[in-house]
């Protein structure tokens, strides 16, 4: 007969984590900054129809990292969600907080599943308020664990240079510009091989949106096209994509057949929706 094989908890943990980090290592950089008018999301992302950040209600926004097809069945359980609670209850009652609570709750419950992998994911759930003082942004990692981040948050790819940069040159209560070209040159910023880099990003590939409490509309959601990009930015010298190996990320490309990141209505069930 057979001895069973046996993995003690504490190392089948590690390597699931292990496992999940370097997923996430895998993909690129996102940069989620505060400014004067509100939160400021920018990731580098070719694709201009697969969002990495998307609004979830009225002054609420997702951003992720990762694994497309995985954080986007997170996105879609996050709409249905705030839909099913602000249409029972009332639209005050939909909460970043909620939102990050019941995030929390399914990542953790997927990692500490033994029945199937965890989510290579990490993700931002963002709310505005009616002031600086009243803005949230919290970040989830792959376990489950929940940061309430204030000023500015990185995640993604080399993420622990990209908050060391932003760390020494954020600027609280800063303009959209200022803070645009800040979050910018961070992603920009990069150490292979104990030497520091910096990329100036082209503007064709960055993915910029914003949580606007100037807004008129009741939806304090917008995406940064562009030709505004160019205006905001302006002449930062010679442009320069990311490297070659880092055209085909795993984490970040998805299958041919991936749902569409603005239609919930159009992918089935997630694995495993947050709770109400």
């Amino acid at each position: 007969m057979s001895m069973p094989f046996y993995v003690s908890p504490e190392q089948l943990m590690k390597d699931r984590a292990d496992f999940a980090r370097k997923g996430i290592a895998r993909g690129r950089s996102l940069v989620a900054v505060q400014y004067a008018d509100g939160v400021l999301f920018v990731t580098e992302n070719p694709s201009r129809a697969l969002h990495k950040v998307s609004e979830i209600y009225d002054r609420i926004a997702f951003a992720a990292v990762g694994r497309y097809n995985e954080f986007e069945n997170l996105r879609i359980a996050g709409v249905r969600l705030a839909d099913m609670r602000g249409y029972s209850y009332d639209r005050r009652d939909v909460t970043g907080r909620g939102l990050a609570n019941a995030y929390a709750q399914t990542l953790g419950t997927i990692f500490s599943s033994g029945g199937e992998k965890p989510y290579e994911v990490e993700i931002l759930v963002a709310e505005v308020g009616s002031n600086s003082d009243e803005d949230q942004i919290y970040r989830l990692t792959y376990e489950g664990r929940v940061a309430d981040e204030h000023g500015y948050a990185a995640m993604g790819g080399d993420a622990e240079t990209v908050a060391t940069y932003l760390g020494e040159h954020y600027t609280d209560g800063s303009s959209l510009d200022a803070a645009l070209a800040v979050a910018v040159a961070a992603l920009g910023h990069a150490t292979e091989g104990g030497e520091t880099t910096d990329r100036v990003i082209p503007v064709g590939d960055l993915e910029v949106a914003v949580l606007d409490r100037t807004r008129s509309q009741p939806r304090k959601f917008a995406r940064i096209m562009p030709a505004r990009l160019d205006a905001l930015l302006g002449d930062r010298g010679p442009t320069e994509h990311a490297p070659a190996e880092h055209d085909r990320i795993e984490a970040d490309t998805p299958s041919l057949d991936a749902p569409s990141p603005d239609a919930p209505q159009d992918s089935g069930e997630p694995p495993v929706a947050p709770p109400p």
